[in-house]
């Protein structure tokens, strides 16, 4: 963290990089028994490209969820049961694992992650495993967050911190009331476009076809 003009801010990634994702396949194991897509996953400072399921990316993600508690992580693109092989499924979500993967990449905490390196490097299923067991292992988690902090060298005015304490708690709770409002409208957005705006856009697509 560095101090920018506005405040705080996450120093930039001395090494930045791009990820992409492409040519989702279907494969099998078990002498067919077991299918799923894999994902040919390329990193541009390596070149070098890796096949990754969904599984993987889910494992990705809920090890940076675990490691980086005050850093929001988004969502990947939800499971799916049913009509898993499907092109436009296999499609769409090519695309939003895209979108993830940027983020991912372009991040300057989440983008040097020791996880998402050897998610991005690793060829050999036996060193995959090895890594993914280390990874899992990490205690520097959770509440253990705090012990990687540092204070600062010169004193601090006690007025001061806690005049800046009561700031963050007030945007923490304004934050927090502020993200429950837009869920609300967001929700409530999404019903009226699958119920009667839907009709609506549906009889206006009709009338540009005639």
């Amino acid at each position: 963290i560095e101090m920018g003009q506005l405040g705080p801010v996450w120093q930039a990634s001395p090494k930045p990089f791009s990820c992409s994702v492409e040519d989702p396949t279907k494969q099998t194991k078990f002498k067919g028994i077991k299918t799923y897509i894999s994902y040919r996953v390329t990193p541009s400072h390596i070149g070098r490209a890796v096949y990754r399921r969904y599984k993987h990316f889910d494992w990705l993600y809920n090890r940076l969820l675990h490691k980086f508690t005050v850093i929001s992580v988004p969502h990947l693109p939800e499971k799916q049961a049913t009509g898993r092989f499907e092109e436009d499924f296999i499609e769409k979500r090519k695309r939003r694992l895209i979108l993830w993967m940027n983020h991912m990449t372009s991040h300057p905490v989440l983008s040097q992650y020791e996880g998402l390196e050897h998610f991005l490097m690793c060829t050999d299923d036996k060193q995959w495993k090895l890594g993914k067991r280390r990874q899992e292992k990490d205690e520097m988690v959770g509440a253990h967050f705090m012990l990687t902090l540092q204070i600062p060298n010169e004193h601090q005015d006690l007025q001061d911190v806690e005049e800046r304490i009561d700031t963050f708690k007030a945007f923490a709770k304004k934050m927090d009331d502020s993200v429950l409002q837009l869920t609300h409208v967001a929700s409530e957005l999404v019903r009226k476009h699958l119920g009667g705006f839907r009709k609506e856009f549906q009889r206006l697509g009709n009338s540009f076809q005639s």
